[in-house]
């Protein structure tokens, strides 16, 4: 039997064993309620909450793009580590006031949050098309990479093209009836595959190329110590500057991105959020293991025309093809579970914020999001084959872009004179300072990532035009209530 032939085999077992734990998952629960196929019933307790939660930062990116980056750059790729540490940090204060404030009003998302602050459904609206704009090129990622994975574990028998259509398929076949709840009991199989198969591939490949850990760090010490500090090897921009405020900038935003916030509303109480909040710091430390072997890679093999294969190279090329099969089916549920919750989210925003919006269509709400859910992942699908560079360029835009809705999402809930004119021109002129910022190649503009330029001339448009036509929302509209909680449970 070949190697393909088993590699493809437990891969396909495996996706069929997904599909299944994702529409299992739905046992008991009312499948026309809308809160329980977005988050979940607001009921999922730890262990859930943490696997949903860690299917969010591992993604396929940490297989493929950590490698990669470690592979061309080295000591900048620590900045995912540091960046999450902040979230966790920020999230522990911020993720249950987020709960309350959602639970107490029926909010789903941002985009409700949004148009519940400031009264204003065509904001929510707004919210959720720049949104869509930010997360998509995210979806076309991680079908992209799961495409990678999977050409590369059947050595080379199943197409890119294949494996595209695949990820949309197994992602699409149980989101759409089981929501957040089957993203989670997916994430379950996939947290215990992930940590499994690294656990092997830490051990395995430097013994096998190096005769363990050590002499395979020490030869990186002595013969490549530019991949050990910043900027690391290439890109001189990539400084501390660059490092600091990407940290700090993708740290804050992370507590708001709307994957994140699906996962805060479907806790079942905000002490769910705070344990999973210091728990989760440690599950990062996997994240070590594709950074350690994307520099192992520089060793064996060298001049790649692909860095974001450095990994997978090194686990095909030394592992029996079980394996290789098994490390394939981890490296595409990380595609998997992150797809599946940015799908619906979108779903969720344009089925509540734009289409469902109507007395006409209200009562709709869950199958318009349904509805969108899987046109989102068809339009990704299409894009991946027809343009796939365009978006991939966009992706760079994408946290600095979430970033500018950190006024409008977060600092309006605790700042009352905040009006939506203000809001909207910060808004506008964040976005469109980090476009041009990223579009004439000024990313990181002298060092300072361009998300944080943007940001700060966002805040300062929304104070000056709130000073000048200031708004004034009820106390109910505040968060704080949610405050005096938190302070209450300290």
């Amino acid at each position: 039997m070949s190697n393909a032939v088993v590699s493809v085999g437990i891969f396909g077992l495996f996706m069929l064993a997904t599909v299944l734990l994702g529409l299992l998952s739905l046992r008991g629960r009312d499948r026309s309620n809308l809160t329980e196929w977005s988050v979940g019933g607001r009921s999922l307790g730890v262990v859930l909450i943490f696997v949903l939660m860690a299917g969010e930062t591992y993604t396929s990116f940490s297989y493929l793009g950590a490698a990669g980056w470690s592979y061309d750059y080295g000591m900048p790729v620590f900045y995912l580590l540091a960046y999450l540490a902040i979230g966790f940090a920020v999230g522990y204060l911020i993720g249950p006031v987020l709960w309350h404030y959602a639970h107490r009003n029926s909010l789903h998302n941002i985009t409700d949050m949004a148009a519940h602050r400031f009264s204003s459904p065509w904001l929510g609206a707004l919210v959720a098309v720049l949104t869509t704009v930010f997360l998509l090129p995210y979806i076309q990622l991680q079908i992209t990479g799961m495409g990678v994975v999977v050409s590369t574990i059947s050595y080379g028998t199943i197409s890119l093209g294949a494996g595209y259509v695949i990820a949309f398929l197994v992602t699409e076949s149980f989101i759409i009836f089981s929501g957040l709840r089957g993203s989670a009991w997916v994430s379950v199989l996939k947290d215990a595959l992930v940590f499994l198969t690294l656990l092997i591939v830490f051990v395995y490949v430097p013994v096998h190329y190096f005769g363990g850990v050590g002499p395979m760090l020490e030869r990186l010490v002595t013969e490549r110590p530019e991949w050990l500090t910043l900027p690391g090897q290439g890109d001189e921009s990539l400084g501390m500057l660059w490092f600091a405020t990407t940290a700090v900038l993708n740290g804050v935003v992370y507590t708001i991105f709307p994957t994140t916030v699906a996962g805060y509303l479907g806790a079942k109480n905000p002490n769910v959020l705070r344990r999973n909040a210091m728990i989760m710091p440690f599950y990062q430390v996997l994240l070590f293991v594709p950074i350690l072997l994307g520099l192992a890679a520089i060793f064996v093999v060298p001049g790649l025309a692909d860095s974001n294969l450095a990994m997978f190279e090194l686990v095909v090329d030394s592992m029996p093809a079980w394996l290789v099969g098994l490390i394939g089916v981890a490296g595409a549920l990380s595609s998997i579970v992150p797809m599946a919750v940015f799908m619906l989210v979108i779903g969720t925003m344009w089925g509540r914020s734009v289409l469902g919006v109507h007395p006409r269509t209200a009562s709709r709400q869950k199958e318009l999001s349904q509805l969108v859910t899987f046109a989102v992942g068809l339009l990704a699908l299409v894009l991946t084959f027809l343009s796939p560079s365009t978006l991939v360029q966009l992706s760079v835009l994408s946290y600095q872009g979430l970033a500018q809705l950190l006024p409008v999402v977060l600092v309006s809930l605790f700042w009352r004179r905040m009006s939506v004119a203000g809001a909207v021109s910060g808004l506008c002129v964040g976005v469109a300072v980090v476009a041009v910022l990223v579009a004439t190649g000024n990313d990181p503009w002298h060092g300072v990532n361009s998300g944080v330029i943007g940001l700060v001339l966002n805040v300062t448009v929304n104070i000056l035009v709130s000073k000048i036509r200031p708004g004034w929302v009820p106390g109910e509209r505040m968060a704080a209530d949610e405050l005096a909680e938190q302070a209450g449970t300290r």
